[in-house]
């Protein structure tokens, strides 16, 4: 995250779908998924679509019609993912305006009615900052803000965490700036 702050205002930029390991499994999807159609294609016409492959020699049911299957099913998948790589799902920025009373959450949705997602708090209305680390298999490091009315609002990016010195600083920053508590839960 990239962080812009003076002592009135903070704004924090949110990195959205366009990461590289997106990228990573969207180029994977595609050529797999391909790869796969054009199999269950070869099994089907009897000849090599594919170089550096022996495919055409599949029985089309049930080997090639399988191969085709998840061929298209990745193909979809990989459609799906360059799509929120080319409007940027999940991008935008938290801002903290002190001079305003505002928290702003601005995210990129995909296009349509709700394209643009923009909740707006009043800074009186929060409470802490809070921190939700949990390690194992599937780690989360994640900072909230909590409301008055006991509501959690979610701050951080989607994606692989971060390291724990850094949400843990990111938070204790926030909370020093905002002038409330930090609390772990």
């Amino acid at each position: 995250m990239n962080n812009s702050f003076n002592t009135r205002i903070w704004k924090e930029a949110i990195v959205g779908s366009r990461r590289l390991s997106n990228y990573i499994w969207g180029i994977t999807t595609l050529i797999g998924g391909a790869s796969f159609v054009l199999a269950g294609l070869s099994s089907y016409f009897n000849i090599e679509l594919l170089p550096l492959t022996t495919t055409a020699h599949l029985s089309f049911i049930p080997q090639g019609i399988t191969m085709m299957f998840y061929g298209i099913i990745a193909s979809l998948l990989s459609i799906f993912l360059w799509t929120t790589i080319i409007f940027d799902v999940g991008s935008g920025y938290n801002q903290f305006d002190k001079l305003a009373g505002l928290v702003t959450v601005f995210r990129f949705g995909f296009p349509g009615k709700n394209r643009k997602i923009i909740l707006r708090y009043n800074i009186q209305n929060i409470v802490a900052v809070q921190i939700k680390i949990k390690n194992g298999l599937n780690p989360k490091r994640e900072i909230y803000l909590k409301t008055k009315d006991q509501r959690k609002i979610p701050i951080t990016r989607v994606g692989q965490p971060l390291y724990l010195f850094k949400v843990e600083q990111q938070a204790a920053e926030l909370a020093k700036f905002l002038n409330v508590l930090l609390e772990k839960i």
